[in-house]
Protein backbone atom coordinates (compact mmCIF):
# COMPACT_ATOMS: atom_id res chain seq x y z
CA UNK A 1 0.00 0.00 0.00
CA UNK A 2 1.45 3.50 -0.49
CA UNK A 3 1.45 5.11 2.07
CA UNK A 4 2.37 9.13 0.50
CA UNK A 5 -1.10 10.89 1.56
CA UNK A 6 0.64 13.79 2.21
CA UNK A 7 1.39 14.63 -1.98
CA UNK A 8 -2.50 14.51 -1.90
CA UNK A 9 -3.08 17.46 0.60
CA UNK A 10 -3.12 21.35 -1.51
CA UNK A 11 -0.01 23.10 -0.47
CA UNK A 12 -1.84 26.30 -0.85
CA UNK A 13 -4.01 25.64 2.58
CA UNK A 14 -2.22 27.22 5.75
CA UNK A 15 -0.85 24.59 8.15
CA UNK A 16 -3.70 25.77 10.90
CA UNK A 17 -5.98 24.92 8.70
CA UNK A 18 -8.97 22.87 9.87
CA UNK A 19 -9.40 19.12 9.35
CA UNK A 20 -11.82 16.24 10.27
CA UNK A 21 -11.55 13.41 9.41
CA UNK A 22 -14.59 10.54 8.92
CA UNK A 23 -13.13 7.16 9.25
CA UNK A 24 -15.97 4.54 7.14
CA UNK A 25 -16.85 1.57 8.91
CA UNK A 26 -15.85 -0.77 5.84
CA UNK A 27 -13.81 0.45 2.44
CA UNK A 28 -16.11 2.22 -0.02
CA UNK A 29 -16.32 0.44 -3.71
CA UNK A 30 -14.41 2.02 -6.02
CA UNK A 31 -18.33 2.93 -7.79
CA UNK A 32 -19.37 4.70 -4.76
CA UNK A 33 -15.81 6.30 -4.18
CA UNK A 34 -15.88 8.57 -7.70
CA UNK A 35 -19.32 8.95 -7.00
CA UNK A 36 -18.50 10.41 -3.50
CA UNK A 37 -15.45 12.21 -5.26
CA UNK A 38 -18.38 14.34 -7.09
CA UNK A 39 -20.44 14.75 -4.04
CA UNK A 40 -17.36 16.08 -2.45
CA UNK A 41 -16.33 18.47 -5.04
CA UNK A 42 -19.81 20.22 -5.11
CA UNK A 43 -19.78 20.62 -1.34
CA UNK A 44 -16.73 22.30 -1.44
CA UNK A 45 -17.57 24.85 -4.53
CA UNK A 46 -20.29 26.05 -2.78
CA UNK A 47 -19.27 25.71 1.08
CA UNK A 48 -19.85 29.45 2.54
CA UNK A 49 -19.75 30.45 5.96
CA UNK A 50 -22.36 33.64 5.91
CA UNK A 51 -22.06 34.16 2.60
CA UNK A 52 -18.43 34.23 2.06
CA UNK A 53 -17.11 31.04 0.08
CA UNK A 54 -14.76 28.67 2.21
CA UNK A 55 -11.67 27.78 1.28
CA UNK A 56 -12.41 24.38 1.28
CA UNK A 57 -10.91 20.96 0.31
CA UNK A 58 -12.27 17.22 1.02
CA UNK A 59 -11.53 13.82 -0.90
CA UNK A 60 -10.96 10.08 -0.01
CA UNK A 61 -8.02 8.31 1.82
CA UNK A 62 -6.99 5.17 1.78
CA UNK A 63 -10.88 4.36 0.70
CA UNK A 64 -11.82 4.71 3.84
CA UNK A 65 -11.63 8.18 5.12
CA UNK A 66 -13.23 10.82 4.20
CA UNK A 67 -11.22 14.39 4.63
CA UNK A 68 -12.61 17.64 5.05
CA UNK A 69 -9.87 20.09 5.43
CA UNK A 70 -10.59 24.40 5.47
CA UNK A 71 -8.26 26.93 5.40
CA UNK A 72 -9.54 30.05 7.66
CA UNK A 73 -7.01 32.45 6.68
CA UNK A 74 -9.42 33.62 4.49
CA UNK A 75 -12.90 32.63 5.62
CA UNK A 76 -13.69 31.70 9.17
CA UNK A 77 -15.71 28.68 9.56
CA UNK A 78 -18.97 29.06 11.37
CA UNK A 79 -21.36 26.64 13.20
CA UNK A 80 -23.36 26.94 10.38
CA UNK A 81 -20.98 25.74 8.15
CA UNK A 82 -19.59 23.29 10.18
CA UNK A 83 -22.84 21.85 10.10
CA UNK A 84 -23.45 21.99 6.32
CA UNK A 85 -20.24 19.56 6.31
CA UNK A 86 -21.49 17.44 9.21
CA UNK A 87 -25.00 16.76 6.24
CA UNK A 88 -22.69 16.06 3.62
CA UNK A 89 -21.77 13.11 5.64
CA UNK A 90 -24.96 11.64 7.03
CA UNK A 91 -26.39 12.11 3.34
CA UNK A 92 -23.15 9.68 2.66
CA UNK A 93 -23.78 7.65 5.41
CA UNK A 94 -26.88 7.20 4.38
CA UNK A 95 -26.42 6.55 0.58
CA UNK A 96 -23.50 4.06 1.38
CA UNK A 97 -24.87 2.22 4.49
CA UNK A 98 -22.02 3.11 6.45
CA UNK A 99 -20.93 4.61 9.61
CA UNK A 100 -18.65 7.71 9.72
CA UNK A 101 -19.28 8.93 13.59
CA UNK A 102 -18.25 5.64 15.27
CA UNK A 103 -15.40 6.91 17.20
CA UNK A 104 -15.44 3.62 18.94
CA UNK A 105 -13.49 1.61 16.61
CA UNK A 106 -9.75 2.23 15.57
CA UNK A 107 -8.15 2.10 12.73
CA UNK A 108 -4.50 -0.02 12.15
CA UNK A 109 -2.42 -0.44 9.05
CA UNK A 110 -1.60 -4.07 9.51
CA UNK A 111 -0.43 -6.28 6.70
CA UNK A 112 -0.54 -3.74 4.36
CA UNK A 113 -4.64 -3.09 4.88
CA UNK A 114 -6.50 -1.08 6.80
CA UNK A 115 -7.94 -2.74 9.94
CA UNK A 116 -10.83 -2.05 12.23
CA UNK A 117 -10.89 -2.77 15.80
CA UNK A 118 -13.15 -1.75 18.41
CA UNK A 119 -11.71 0.30 20.93
CA UNK A 120 -13.12 -2.72 23.68
CA UNK A 121 -11.01 -5.06 22.21
CA UNK A 122 -7.70 -2.98 22.10
CA UNK A 123 -6.24 -4.99 25.32
CA UNK A 124 -6.58 -8.29 24.01
CA UNK A 125 -5.26 -7.32 20.31
CA UNK A 126 -2.17 -6.11 22.39
CA UNK A 127 -1.63 -8.76 24.94
CA UNK A 128 -1.86 -11.39 21.80
CA UNK A 129 0.38 -9.38 19.53
CA UNK A 130 -1.63 -8.38 16.93
CA UNK A 131 -1.21 -4.76 17.76
CA UNK A 132 2.57 -3.67 18.42
CA UNK A 133 3.86 -0.66 20.03
CA UNK A 134 5.13 -0.14 16.22
CA UNK A 135 1.74 -1.11 14.49
CA UNK A 136 0.91 2.05 12.49
CA UNK A 137 -2.48 3.73 13.34
CA UNK A 138 -4.79 6.36 11.59
CA UNK A 139 -4.90 9.34 14.97
CA UNK A 140 -8.00 10.54 13.25
CA UNK A 141 -7.98 13.09 16.39
CA UNK A 142 -5.24 15.62 14.35
CA UNK A 143 -7.34 19.02 14.12
CA UNK A 144 -5.21 20.63 11.86
CA UNK A 145 -3.55 20.30 8.40
CA UNK A 146 0.19 20.31 10.07
CA UNK A 147 -1.73 17.40 12.52
CA UNK A 148 -2.50 15.69 9.80
CA UNK A 149 0.87 15.64 7.73
CA UNK A 150 2.53 14.80 10.69
CA UNK A 151 0.42 13.17 13.04
CA UNK A 152 -2.04 10.93 11.13
CA UNK A 153 -0.73 7.87 10.50
CA UNK A 154 1.92 6.90 13.48
CA UNK A 155 3.38 3.82 15.52
CA UNK A 156 0.92 3.24 18.39
CA UNK A 157 3.66 3.96 20.79
CA UNK A 158 3.69 7.77 19.65
CA UNK A 159 -0.33 8.05 19.93
CA UNK A 160 -2.27 8.63 22.52
CA UNK A 161 -3.06 4.78 23.13
CA UNK A 162 0.50 4.34 24.27
CA UNK A 163 -0.63 5.84 27.54
CA UNK A 164 -3.63 3.42 27.66
CA UNK A 165 -2.37 0.56 26.78
CA UNK A 166 0.93 -1.79 28.80
CA UNK A 167 3.33 -1.75 25.37
CA UNK A 168 5.65 -4.24 25.78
Amino acid sequence: MNLDFQSHIPEDFADESRVWIYQSSRLFFMSEALEMEDMLNEFVARWDSHGHPVKGYANLFFGQFIVIMADETATGVSGCSTDSSVRLIKAIEEKYKVQLFDRQTLAFLIKDKTQLLPLNQLDYAVQNGFITPDTLYFNNTVLTKKEWMDKWLIPVKESWLAKRLALA
